[in-house]
């Protein structure tokens, strides 16, 4: 292969590279990776099969348990060192203790399911991954 035809096939692939950072910002505010604009969740999880706004396919994704694994080491790393520290520091009584990091266990879940599951299917657009690269 000459250096030539290296160079051109290197930068086309280049070219059709899509910008990594913008799209799981985008992803993370639930929105479309390619336009930001339309939303990529029909209700709390369900992806869209394309983008109202720009008309980009999501179907391809392949979020499956993903999510649910991020948002269960996330919030693990989170409430283990905060329930020593908190148990710790100030010695609550046990229910008061099970009960506020139920909440706060239940309500951090929640608030990032379905940030992460839009990062993650951004960043399979982004990759182009799973037939996203088509088309």
């Amino acid at each position: 292969m000459a250096d030539g035809s290296h160079n051109a096939r290197a930068e086309t692939e280049t070219a059709e590279e899509r910008p990594l950072r913008p799209a799981l910002l985008r992803g993370w505010r639930r929105r479309c990776p390619q336009c930001g604009a339309g939303p990529m969740l029909k209700g709390y999880l369900k992806v869209r099969d394309a983008c109202p706004v720009c008309g980009e396919a999501l179907h391809h994704h392949r979020a499956d348990d993903g999510p649910a694994y991020l948002t269960i080491l996330i919030v693990g790393h989170i409430m283990a060192p905060s329930i020593l520290i908190v148990f710790t520091a100030f010695r609550p009584e046990p229910m008061i203790l099970a009960t506020g990091f139920t909440i706060g266990c239940v309500a951090l879940s929640l608030y990032l399911l379905p940030r992460l599951k839009g990062a993650l299917v951004a960043f399979q657009w982004a990759k182009r991954m799973h037939g996203f690269g088509t088309g």
